[in-house]
């Protein structure tokens, strides 16, 4: 992204995390009628200990010199994670932790392949740093979708769940299933502040779907957030995943998403079922 662009996006992030924070929460009073919610700017430079104006500067997305202590002093005022501090970061020193200079194609090696088949009944997705589906096993083609029959430069985990309706029948709480994805994407975007790559995206899925605009506005930023998922599938009915996001070391930034059937649940029997009734009907 451009250098306006990220200064914009650094403005509406800090003005969100602003936003969240309750003044009693961090011992100051919370007398007074308040315009918007949450922490005003003279607050939070006073809880990092800077001047009123340079914050309010900082926050207008104005081009000004920032260090790495401000920046902590900053983050911890406004009480973010480890992903949101990095985010932070990366929007006001405009320093990418990922590298830029690698614009090849991501490939899955064969042991990978084989380790994502290997899990049968658990659901696996193999997405890049722009959140392209590049690989998946038999079992999320069952949940999901079929994506070999999706154009490849449709497979895109953001698009589809916009843009298909069985995505939007599958997750009984769908905007909560998008929120999730919505922050790996954020902190991605944070990562890699220099690929406009990304403003186009954000562009088109605006232009898209006007849901998307307002959630991704509020999104949080998470590099792999564990949640858990209830789906209403089709012919399955009722299942519960927990999703856990594996980072795949290599040259490619790669991201394993397992959906691994609920402890106690009927998941992974139904799943089963419904592979094995399949596989015998082909078969037969």
């Amino acid at each position: 992204m451009n250098s306006d662009t990220r200064l914009q996006a650094l403005s509406v992030f800090l003005t969100t995390q602003r936003g969240k924070i309750q003044p009693e929460s961090v011992g100051l009073p919370s007398g007074g009628r308040r315009r918007t919610p949450g922490l005003r700017r003279e607050e939070v430079a006073q809880l990092a200990g800077v001047s009123s104006t340079w914050y309010t500067w900082l926050e207008q997305g104005r081009d000004i010199n920032v260090s790495s202590s401000v920046l902590d002093c900053i983050a911890s005022a406004l009480r973010l994670t480890a992903d949101e501090r990095k985010y932070l970061f990366s929007l006001a020193m405009e320093t990418p932790s990922g590298s830029l200079l690698q614009q090849e194609e991501p490939k899955i090696s064969a042991s990978l392949q084989k380790m994502v088949d290997e899990l049968h009944y658990c659901p696996t997705i193999i997405s890049d740093r722009h959140c392209q589906i590049v690989g998946w096993n038999r079992a999320a083609a069952y949940v999901f979708l079929e994506f070999d029959r999706i154009p490849e430069e449709q497979r895109n985990m953001i698009r589809l769940l916009f843009t298909r309706k069985e995505f939007r029948r599958l997750a009984v709480n769908w905007e909560h299933f998008v929120m999730g994805f919505l922050s790996i994407f954020r902190s991605y975007y944070g990562q890699y502040v220099e690929d406009a790559w990304y403003e186009r995206f954000l562009q088109e899925m605006e232009q898209t779907d006007p849901e998307f605009l307002p959630l991704w506005k509020h999104s949080q930023v998470s590099s792999a957030p564990e949640v858990v998922i209830e789906f209403r599938h089709a012919k399955m009915g009722k299942m519960l995943f927990d999703l856990t996001s594996l980072q795949v070391q290599g040259s490619a930034d790669l991201r394993c998403s397992v959906y691994t059937p609920a402890a106690g649940s009927s998941t992974e029997a139904k799943l089963k079922r419904m592979m094995n009734k399949t596989a015998d009907s082909a078969n037969g």
